[in-house]
C-alpha cells in the first residue's frame, strides 16, 4: 500500500516509518515544501497522511488511485472534503491523540501570557532583563484567583480543569449546551466574555464558529483580560484582536493558530509585545506522532481488509 505522509520527519520518525514495510506499507514522507515531489507522488498515492498543508480539489483529481485521507489530528477544514467524497475517497481523522499535547500547550499560553515570558526572554538575551517600568510590573498575574472561561468544553478543557483549579483559579466555559460537569460553571457566551480573566477557544472552525470571536465580541470582553487561541485563527477576527491589543480591550493573547498559515513575517501580531506565539505546532509532540501513526495504520490495514474505518468524517 502505498502510503504518502505530507510532513518532513526526523531520523527517528523516519526509521519507524520504515519498518511498516513489513505490514505492507510503504510510507513516504514529503516535505510540505517539496511541492513538485508531492505532486508526482500523488499519482500512485492510495494512502494520504495530512497534517496542515491544505489538500484541494486539484490535488485530489490529481490522485487517481486515492482511496483515503488521513488526518494526523482532528481539524478537517484543511481538506474539501466534497471533492473527496464526489471521488468516493474516505476521510478519517483521529480524536484525542493529541489532548495532551494541546492542552499542555494551552496551559504554556496561559502561563507564558501572564508572565509576558517573550518579552523577558528577548531582554535577557540582550543584558536587560532588569530593566522594568511600573507599566509592565502592573501586568504580570497568576493563575490563582483568575476565572478561565473555556470556549468550548471537550477533551482538552476537561484535561486542564483540575489542573486549573489546583493552581487556584476557577472553572468557566460555555457550549451548545450545559454539561453535566462538577467543577465547572456554565455560561451563555457573551457572559463568560464579561467575566473571565482568561479566554480559551477550543472550538472546531465551522460556518457557525467563523469568527466567533469579532469586534463585537471584544466590546463584551473584560477588559483586561487574555486570550488563548490553540483552536483554529479563523474563530477569531484578527483585525479585530490586533486593536484589542493595541488599545487594552486585551491584557495579552497567547496564539497557536493564525487567519491565514503559515503566519506572515508581516502579520501586525508579530509585531506587538503583549502576544506570545507559536506556529500551529500544538500538538506537535513525539508523544502525539506515535500515537497518531499509530491510528493511521490501523486503518491502512483496516483499508487492506475491507474492514469498517475509526473516525470517519461525513460531508456535513
Amino acid at each position: 500500500m502505498k502510503v504518502v505522509f505530507h510532513y518532513e520527519t526526523g531520523p527517528e520518525l523516519s526509521a519507524a516509518l520504515t519498518k511498516l514495510n513489513q505490514h505492507g506499507i510503504d510510507v513516504q514522507p514529503i516535505s510540505i515544501e517539496d511541492r513538485d515531489g508531492f505532486n508526482r507522488s500523488m499519482q500512485e498515492c492510495e494512502v494520504l497522511w495530512h497534517v496542515l498543508e491544505p489538500i484541494t480539489s486539484e490535488h485530489i483529481n490529481n490522485a487517481p488511485k486515492l482511496k483515503l485521507i488521513q488526518k494526523i489530528g482532528v481539524g478537517v477544514n484543511t481538506i474539501d472534503i466534497k471533492a473527496a467524497h464526489k471521488r468516493g475517497i474516505t476521510i478519517c481523522n483521529m480524536p484525542g491523540t493529541n489532548t495532551q499535547a494541546v492542552a499542555e500547550m494551552t496551559l504554556l499560553l496561559m502561563l507564558s501570557t501572564l508572565r509576558r515570558a517573550p518579552y523577558f526572554d528577548t531582554r535577557t538575551r540582550q543584558g536587560d532583563g532588569w530593566n522594568l517600568s511600573p507599566e509592565l510590573q502592573d501586568s504580570l498575574g497568576e493563575v490563582a484567583g483568575k476565572t478561565v472561561g473555556f470556549v468550548g468544553y471537550g477533551d482538552i478543557p476537561k484535561r486542564l480543569t483540575p489542573i486549573l483549579r489546583s493552581m487556584g483559579a476557577q472553572i468557566q466555559y460555555t457550549a451548545t449546551a450545559s454539561k453535566n460537569v462538577a467543577d465547572a460553571e456554565y455560561r451563555e457566551l457573551d457572559q463568560l466574555l464579561n467575566t473571565a480573566d482568561i479566554i480559551s477557544l477550543h472550538v472546531p472552525l465551522t460556518s457557525s464558529t467563523e469568527k466567533l470571536i469579532d469586534a463585537a465580541a471584544f466590546e463584551k470582553i473584560k477588559r483586561g483580560a487574555i486570550l488563548i487561541n490553540t483552536a483554529r485563527g479563523g474563530v477569531v477576527d484578527q483585525t479585530a484582536l490586533v486593536e484589542a491589543l493595541k488599545n487594552g480591550t486585551l491584557r495579552a493573547a497567547g496564539l497557536d493558530v493564525f487567519e491565514s498559515e503559515p503566519v506572515s513575517p508581516n502579520c501586525p501580531l508579530l509585531q506587538l509585545e503583549n502576544v506570545s506565539l507559536m506556529p500551529h505546532v500544538s500538538w506537535l509532540t513525539r508523544e502525539t506522532l506515535d500515537r497518531s501513526i499509530a491510528v493511521a495504520v490501523e486503518n491502512c490495514i483496516r483499508l487492506r481488509d475491507g474492514k469498517e474505518l475509526l473516525h470517519t468524517v461525513s460531508v456535513t
